[in-house]
């Protein structure tokens, strides 16, 4: 997910491998993943948004956990909330920065973060299916 505020990207650095990432998280049971990124900022950096579009799909094997990750990235508009860290467990700081300086510390985007903005993909939630 990307939350942007007119040139500028947000990024977190996470504790447990102390790296800088965009805010996120996993998708609970019966949430959307729009609803998803609603919860995932709003509890990681006390900020309320409206999702925009998805800007991008990423893979990766998370091998030590031997899990396959699925990363959507979405545009989004801070509505409400003040940046505030909420379990410092996880997150040690969140910043907001330039985008060459969210390309620098967050290098698997290989365009750029600044580039995601430039594209989307349509999302339709299309509710249950038997």
């Amino acid at each position: 997910m990307i939350v942007s505020l007119t040139l500028f990207s947000l990024k977190l650095k996470y504790n447990a491998h102390s790296t800088w990432s965009l805010p996120g998280g996993a998708v609970e049971f019966g949430e959307t993943l729009e609803q998803g990124v609603i919860r995932e900022t709003k509890e990681e950096t006390g900020l309320e948004i409206e999702a925009g579009p998805i800007l991008a799909v990423n893979e990766a094997f998370f091998t030590k956990q031997q899990h396959h990750g699925l990363m959507f990235t979405f545009q989004a508009t801070v509505i409400d909330g003040e940046v505030q860290i909420e379990d410092k467990n996880e997150i040690t700081e969140i910043e907001w920065v330039d985008f060459n300086t969210a390309n620098e510390l967050m290098p698997y985007h290989k365009n750029g973060v600044e580039e995601l903005m430039k594209s989307s993909s349509a999302y339709t939630f299309q509710g249950n299916v038997n």
